[in-house]
């Protein structure tokens, strides 16, 4: 509704401590139909009366060149973006010091991206959550302090977060342990457009299930394991594809990467990883396998790399599994 949405951008200018209304400038490369760049660009835009500098879409060289030239200081993306940006050759012929803070969604943001953009450009680069039912943003991790590897961050003023056992959502758990994420607060929508049974599945006394599974650690800041829908059973072990997504993201010759699961005989499903290089390196499945042997239990493995030059993503630029479980299952079916 247009209160949750007002409520979102009354929480985005809460987070922003440092805030220039009036003077800043938003860089805006994602759709605008596209809730996160709805909220996070043109609704947080005129709530803070800073510029808007709209591309039409994400082009590396007319990004770059738009930092350049029109210097904005705020710059909301997906980490693909970041990523495509920290491997642009020749960057030292722009000035990408005007940016001051960047909010990273849609997707996990990799260490490592968010370390080379910060000293690229002199920014702080943190990473949010959020779904299209909550307006989106729920959590963000602080722009002025703690930022945890790999957290999401905590909840935006006025939200509260539970973590409810995936088998039992009735229960909550303890601090540390895994579970569904529960969303409640004034972004969350009021339900489906007529589809009452699905609204029901989904809200519950005012808290939105979220289908994400995470755990809170004793200071309250939230790391986000993955999408119960993407869980792999391998041998009746649940197996988180974005564990495996982050250690091979540890290697340097790794640009992006997806990791979906595959019917297997003997373990029932089992992670198979597609994986882009960065520019001009090389790699071998036999190599990559070797690096992760310290960083994945035996059955976390995937038991299949696929090197590609490309990834499929949405259309917002965020890695899609999508065309990868259909190329699978054609595969399988043929």
């Amino acid at each position: 509704s247009h209160a949750n949405l007002a409520a979102n951008v009354s929480q985005m200018l809460h987070w922003f401590p440092d805030l220039r209304p009036g003077e800043e400038k938003i860089l805006g490369v994602l759709p605008l139909f596209h809730v996160f760049a709805m909220t996070s660009v043109m609704n947080f835009a005129v709530a803070a009366g800073a510029e808007m500098i709209l591309l039409p879409r994400y082009d590396r060289d007319q990004a770059l060149k738009a930092i350049h030239d029109k210097r904005p200081t705020l710059f909301p993306a997906v980490p693909t973006i970041y990523t495509s940006i920290n491997e642009a050759p020749k960057l030292d012929k722009y000035d990408l010091s005007s940016i001051s803070f960047c909010i990273s969604g849609g997707a996990p943001l990799p260490l490592d991206v968010k370390t080379r953009f910060e000293k690229l450009t002199g920014c702080r680069l943190v990473e949010g959550y959020g779904l299209s039912e909550c307006s989106p943003v729920a959590t963000c991790n602080a722009i002025n302090g703690i930022n945890k590897a790999g957290s999401i961050g905590l909840p935006v003023p006025g939200t509260d977060i539970s973590i409810h056992d995936i088998e039992n959502p009735e229960q909550t758990v303890s601090v540390g342990e895994r579970g569904e994420l529960w969303i409640r607060g004034p972004q969350v929508m009021s339900g489906y457009w007529q589809q009452p049974e699905e609204t029901d599945q989904t809200l519950r006394d005012g808290w939105l299930r979220t289908g994400d599974v995470g755990y809170m650690d004793e200071e309250g800041h939230l790391f986000l394991v993955d999408r119960i829908k993407d869980l792999i059973l391998c041998s009746g072990y649940n197996v988180y594809p974005r564990t495996i997504e982050e250690a091979i993201n540890l290697h340097s010759a790794v640009s992006e990467v997806t990791v979906i699961g595959i019917p297997d005989d003997y373990r029932g499903e089992a992670p198979k990883a597609f994986v882009r290089l960065q520019d001009g390196m090389t790699l071998t499945e036999t190599e990559l396998l070797d690096f992760l042997a310290d960083k994945l239990s035996v059955i976390e493995r995937p038991s299949m790399i696929e090197f590609r030059a490309e990834l499929p993503k949405t259309m917002i630029g965020k890695l899609s599994k999508k065309e990868l479980v259909e190329e699978e299952t054609q595969r399988t079916q043929g």
